[in-house]
């Protein structure tokens, strides 16, 4: 009984929003020490995870998000000859006679290791084929492309199609929604590493869900992204702009936020597993 009227105690703490201390969590000294770290199994002071109020509805920003399109302001962004079109709460990719020329849209502000969320709908009826129709992509650190393409009965090269790593990995499957419907990006990038003379120490990694459906799953990427070319990597900083590619399709695109994401978030081939 101990045991669970400390857990009840616990409940009514956080439920009246008090701070439970270490001293009061239920836990065990006498159990061996984890790999890698100094924590015991289930040892009570090892710090809890920060709350975080979850989104209210599905596919919002949880509170400790960063809002880089809410349908109301282009001002996370800049667009190489200007800014894309918004229109009722919408982002779309002007025409290139509109913008005079290829207009990839970059965020003013510089990531890593992130969580990304975003929807994007393909025009309808659809246009062209191929790589033609309804093509976008998302690049990470402005190297590492995840595609964004019109996937719905649309015949192309695998390493192309939604949801691939471009130039290297198809997706999974495909989970596309017909044109003109709202799809669903849930992406982690892991940033790559590079030594200080500039050889990799570690790739970037992604995982991609597609509309819900898990399609990249903690993928190395090959490098830079690169068309009919093999992708390689050279050296760079530790953070860089979120692009939006303008591949002179009328792509649109609406909710999107980001989680920069701590060094204990990374995969734990980086560090001790334990810490």
């Amino acid at each position: 009984m101990k045991r669970i009227r400390i857990g009840m105690a616990m409940a009514a703490g956080l439920m009246a929003g008090t701070l439970v201390h270490a001293q009061d969590r239920p836990g065990f000294k006498d159990t061996p020490i984890l790999p890698g770290g100094n924590w015991h199994v289930h040892d009570p002071d090892r710090p809890a995870p920060t709350v975080v109020t979850p989104p209210a509805a599905l596919g919002g920003a949880p509170s400790d998000a960063i809002i880089l399109f809410d349908g109301t302001s282009l001002d996370a962004w800049r667009g190489e000859r200007g800014p894309w079109t918004l229109d009722r709460g919408v982002l779309t990719i002007p025409s290139r006679a509109q913008s005079g020329g290829e207009n990839n849209l970059i965020s003013r502000q510089e990531f890593g290791d992130v969580q990304l969320h975003l929807e994007f709908r393909s025009p309808n009826p659809p246009q062209k084929s191929s790589q033609d129709r309804g093509n976008s992509g998302i690049w990470f650190m402005q190297r590492y492309e995840v595609q964004v393409l019109d996937g719905y009965q649309n015949a192309t090269y695998a390493d192309g199609t939604v949801g691939a790593v471009y130039a290297w990995k198809p997706p999974l499957v495909n989970p596309s929604r017909k044109p003109g419907e709202w799809q669903s990006y849930d992406i982690i990038f892991e940033r790559p590493h590079f030594a200080t003379d500039g050889s990799l120490t570690r790739p970037a990694y992604v995982t991609v869900l597609l509309n819900g459906v898990l399609v990249q799953n903690h993928q190395a990427m090959l490098g830079t992204t690169a068309w009919r070319k093999i992708a390689q990597y050279q050296s760079h900083g530790d953070k860089a702009p979120i692009q939006l590619q303008d591949h002179d399709s009328p792509v649109s695109f609406r909710n999107i936020w980001v989680r920069p994401l701590p060094e204990e978030a990374i995969a734990q081939d980086l560090k001790g597993a334990g810490q």
